[in-house]
């Protein structure tokens, strides 16, 4: 059986994962793509590239038709762009909760990423940059509960806020106050919506509570724990042979 592999960047370093048919047999982890696939064992015969193409319009189903590389989403207004890793992990992510419409809230080290989903559909998304400025910020985790509550009910005090927590020293209110301030701008995606967390155990505390304590269903993804899931809706997209007893 062929051996073919799944090659992309998920934000923070290459990642390259062998298959044969639908299943992982070996991962591989590097500062660049060719130096990911060199530490594969076995060498795959053929390579399938997440984030190549052209980003494809929303609304736009998760799964592509057969080619050689899985491209971002992108959205005209307001202007948005989820990559090809994102869309790996939304693609898992239905394939583990099929029939499942709601909200994914993607957190990467960088961006974090609301994407409303509809019969396995990327309707629309709104993507912050709230990981990036905290770690700028030296905000840490979990958030501050009490800092989330005054910058999801005064966001337009943001500025003032965080000044106030850098200047008393509270990295944990700096990320509450612009937690609370995306949960804001955010709330047409998860007011009534059942949402699935897809972010690291680390940076992910504290999210989930600030959601289930506005009474809002939440469900947490490791995202590594999508990736086979992925892996195996793509293989019986692209007609491996075994796609049919794909890992779920």
């Amino acid at each position: 059986m062929t051996v073919w592999a799944v090659i992309g960047h998920d934000g923070q370093e290459a990642r390259a994962m062998s298959l044969r048919g639908s299943t992982i047999v070996h991962e591989a982890r590097g500062p660049d793509t060719n130096t990911a696939v060199s530490r594969l064992d076995p060498v795959p015969e053929a390579r399938y590239r997440i984030g190549e193409g052209r980003s494809v319009d929303l609304p736009a189903a998760l799964l592509p038709g057969p080619s050689q590389g899985l491209p971002g989403l992108s959205q005209t207004s307001p202007p948005d762009l989820l990559d090809g890793w994102v869309r790996l992990l939304l693609i898992g992510l239905v394939r583990q909760r099929p029939d499942w419409d709601g909200v994914a809230w993607i957190i990467g080290r960088d961006l974090s990423h609301w994407v409303q989903i509809s019969a396995a559909e990327a309707v629309s998304c709104q993507s912050f940059l709230t990981p990036k400025l905290r770690g700028i910020l030296g905000g840490g985790l979990p958030p501050c509960p009490r800092a989330l509550s005054d910058s999801l009910s005064r966001p337009e005090r943001l500025a003032a806020h965080l000044r106030t927590a850098q200047v008393s020293g509270d990295a944990a209110a700096l990320s509450g106050y612009l937690l609370g301030a995306e949960l804001a701008a955010a709330r047409p995606y998860w007011l009534g919506q059942s949402v699935s967390l897809v972010a690291e155990s680390a940076c992910a505390a504290g999210h989930a509570d600030a959601l289930e304590a506005m009474g809002v269903q939440v469900v947490s993804f490791e995202p590594d724990s999508l990736l086979p899931s992925a892996c195996a809706a793509l293989a019986q997209s692209l007609g491996h042979a075994d796609a049919g007893r794909g890992a779920h």
